[in-house]
């Protein structure tokens, strides 16, 4: 009966003699390349008994802190996989910040963290960080993680341009243009097109709005600097109404009409007339995409009687308004890619009140990935 309750045996700690040390040392060795798990183990429990460092505990404890390291890198890489293939955009911004602190020159796992500010607008900032990083690294020749090199660049110089479109306008269009240039699959996207129409719009033309209302005299009457002010207005009117018009070339049927309704306010006032703007439509996109416009410090000495035709195809240098005051700037700057209607009033100050197009359109896909992992 007794024997019953009697107490288990406890277990004898294990004592670091010769004998200890030349068994589990030797059990170290022979499994160190081919089971390194078994290896790990005999490691652990040498320099857990034997705490004073001797011959043997520098190699012993070298290994184990080389496979701590290394498991919890796998562990990390499996993660992070998992995060990328759920599209779980926030995982993959803090698993891949954890990977690039050991791995900086991992250009892959940046391109990945550069990408998800597009999967979710919320990590925009952050992710437009890594995406510069990555744009760094990748024209540097540094391997990429989609499908080609212009695929990478385009869709990375999209996320920087959206975290700062709604905030600086102006400092997104360069980064817009960089990716409509890239053959991708985004050159292609009518929401990339509008999304530099509304740059265009809250940006340069917003400012030089403000600037030409500041330049003309009494009675809304022009002066030399106005007349120059506005010539520089016009060539950003002219970007718009370019990329207006791609966009209207490339896009669906349910978000065409609110487009190009848009856009004919905006060609209408600055051509005084609708004519050719069908045209430009349909042959736009066989043309360059312009840049900025490089600024006017002076008037022609001279105006031709034929008004000059830009690369957008529209033609003239209407003036703002009947009253001479400038049209103002609408907002249509969005960082979603969901077009807004921007302001377009026609020459006589009269609103059109053309439809927008569709708020909710299909949101943009991510390049397919095929970074790197660890």
């Amino acid at each position: 009966m007794m024997a019953a309750f009697a107490a288990p045996a406890w277990a004898q700690a294990k004592e670091c003699n010769d004998e200890f040390k030349a068994a589990t040392y030797q059990k170290w060795y022979d499994n160190r390349k081919d089971k390194q798990d078994v290896a790990y183990q005999a490691a652990k429990e040498y320099l857990a008994t034997c705490t004073t460092e001797d011959q043997y505990s520098k190699a012993l404890k070298n290994f184990a802190d080389a496979y701590d390291s290394l498991t919890a890198k796998s562990k990390i890489n499996e993660e992070f996989k998992a995060a990328y293939e759920g599209k779980k955009w926030a995982d993959q911004i803090r698993l891949g910040k954890q990977i690039v602190a050991t791995d900086p020159e991992n250009s892959a796992i940046y391109v990945v963290m550069g990408l998800a500010g597009l999967g979710d607008p919320s990590l925009l900032n952050e992710s437009a960080e890594y995406a510069k990083k990555a744009i760094t690294m990748v024209e540097a020749g540094k391997p990429f993680a989609v499908a080609s090199k212009d695929q990478a660049l385009a869709y990375l110089n999209y996320v920087v341009a959206k975290s700062v479109i709604k905030n600086t306008p102006a400092d997104a269009i360069p980064y817009l243009l960089k990716a409509a240039r890239y053959e991708s699959e985004l050159k292609k996207d009518w929401r990339l097109y509008y999304d530099l129409a509304s740059a265009y719009n809250e940006g340069p033309r917003a400012k030089l709005t403000e600037e030409y209302k500041a330049k003309v005299g009494p009675n809304q009457t022009e002066t030399p600097e106005s007349k120059l002010v506005l010539a520089n207005l016009n060539q950003v009117i002219d970007r718009q109404i370019d990329a207006l018009a791609r966009a209207a070339a490339l896009a669906d049927a349910t978000n065409k009409k609110g487009i190009m309704d848009e856009l004919t306010d905006l060609y209408k006032y600055r051509n005084k007339s609708d004519t050719g703007l069908n045209e430009l439509v349909a042959s736009v996109l066989s043309k360059p995409l312009p840049g900025m416009p490089t600024p006017l410090t002076s008037l022609p000495s001279t105006t031709s009687s034929t008004p000059a035709t830009d690369s957008t195809g529209a033609t003239g240098s209407a003036q703002p308004g009947t009253t001479g005051a400038t049209k103002a700037a609408g907002n249509g700057a969005t960082s979603t890619g969901v077009p807004t209607k921007t302001s377009s009033t026609p020459a006589t100050g009269t609103p059109t009140g053309s439809a927008k197009p569709a708020a909710t359109p299909t949101p943009i896909k991510k390049p397919r990935s095929n970074h790197r992992r660890g």
